[in-house]
């Protein structure tokens, strides 16, 4: 059986990784991974974090399982965190994931299940496993223009005129906040005009929210999916804890989903119960655990979002000051977009064929499609990163 298995394609990240990890090159600066680092190159644990393990060390009385859809107060601190109290709570139906990664597989599960026919629209661009999750549950899918090439920015007006096509029932997948691979948003009116097309064509919305609190703001980031949230009968959230607490290998997320009224999520909460039991039976506790803590208790969150805060304005000054030294270098303004980008991504506009040179010739490491990772850039590497992408003709 197992000889007749074929052998599946590399992750392109991962294949970047162990690149990196095996150039001996003193100097390069890896953009690649989707992980926060510090100025020191490492992604630290929060202190916020740290207090509220010390904490759970001390009183955890059993490591029994939880719930097959993980604990209460889990479902309630992170749906007051996305949502904050916009929707009734009996229209709300939960399960505690393994990462904002199973999430969204638990969602595409439960759009199966449903059996409706619905087609998933995606950005295009978009995180790459969003496909290949679709791909591999067996769902039909397709895309939406989002990026505009040229202008580093949202092609809105191309945007509206390709979700035209919804039908009634579909499902649209809109990125929460800092758009991943490019970093362009929507603003809060393009946030509204998507609303009411969507809502005009009878579509679902599937808002991925991976990086609340590292755009403009915690609060800030969850406009587009509050908006969203008041507006539609049915919607669905994947979230993840991942970036904004940095506890990325604790894999926590969770599903988060709206029905019409308390006797729909009762049917839809049944169902997410069993998926989680087809698929993993009882989620992980611990970084939930660390994450119901800190936002519940009034010490732990306070350090938690001044944390959070400065890793926020920590990525918006890099981008600034990589957007000034690529004007100092270029002598124009065309790189202005990586100042108004949020988030960990942007696209910096190199070919594939730049991309490899950077790589080979300043062992700079970025994905093919010229996506960098923010967080990877520290304020001495950014002289060296301008020259770098100046250098190979971007």
């Amino acid at each position: 059986m197992l000889t007749s298995l074929h052998a599946q394609p590399e992750d392109k990240i991962l294949a970047l990784m162990g690149m990196f990890r095996a150039d001996d090159r003193p100097n390069k600066i890896d953009l690649g991974v989707g992980v926060y680092k510090n100025a020191e190159g490492q992604t630290p644990i929060m202190h916020a974090v740290k207090n509220a393990e010390k904490q759970l060390w001390e009183q955890e009385q059993t490591k029994s399982y939880t719930g097959l859809i993980g604990d209460a107060g889990y479902h309630k601190a992170m749906s007051d965190m996305v949502l904050g109290g916009v929707v009734d709570a009996d229209r709300l139906a939960f399960a505690h994931t393994p990462g904002g990664t199973g999430a969204i597989r638990q969602i595409m599960e439960l759009v199966k299940m449903a059996d409706t026919g619905a087609t998933i629209w995606l950005s295009d661009p978009t995180w790459a496993n969003h496909p290949s999750i679709i791909k591999h549950v067996g769902l039909p899918q397709t895309t939406y223009t989002y990026f505009d090439n040229e202008t580093r920015s949202v092609n809105f007006d191309g945007m509206m005129d390709s979700l035209q096509g919804v039908k009634s029932g579909d499902v649209v997948l809109l990125h929460g906040c800092c758009h991943n691979p490019t970093g362009a948003n929507l603003n809060n009116e393009q946030w509204a005009l998507v609303a009411d097309l969507l809502l005009e064509k009878g579509a679902i919305p599937f808002v991925d929210i991976a990086y609340q609190g590292f755009g403009d703001g915690l609060e800030e980031d969850a406009y587009g999916t509050r908006l969203l949230a008041q507006k539609f009968p049915e919607m669905l959230i994947a979230a993840s804890c991942s970036k904004n607490f940095g506890i990325y290998r604790e894999r926590a997320g969770i599903v988060i989903a709206i029905s019409p009224d308390a006797a729909a999520s009762k049917i839809t909460q049944a169902n997410l119960s069993y998926l989680n039991r087809q698929n993993f039976s009882f989620p992980p506790d611990h970084g939930a655990r660390l994450v119901t803590m800190v936002l519940t208790d009034d010490a732990l969150r306070a350090e938690w979002k001044a944390e959070l805060e400065s890793v926020r304005t920590g990525m918006l000054n890099i981008r600034q000051m990589l957007a000034d030294a690529l004007r100092a270098e270029s002598g124009s303004d065309r790189f202005g977009f990586l100042a108004e980008h949020r988030g960990m991504f942007s696209r910096v506009g190199a070919t594939p064929e730049q991309v490899q040179k950077l790589r080979e010739e300043h062992a700079i490491y970025m994905v093919g499609d010229s996506r960098m990772n923010i967080a990877g850039i520290t304020e001495k590497t950014v002289p060296i990163l301008a020259k770098a992408i100046i250098a190979v003709g971007v």
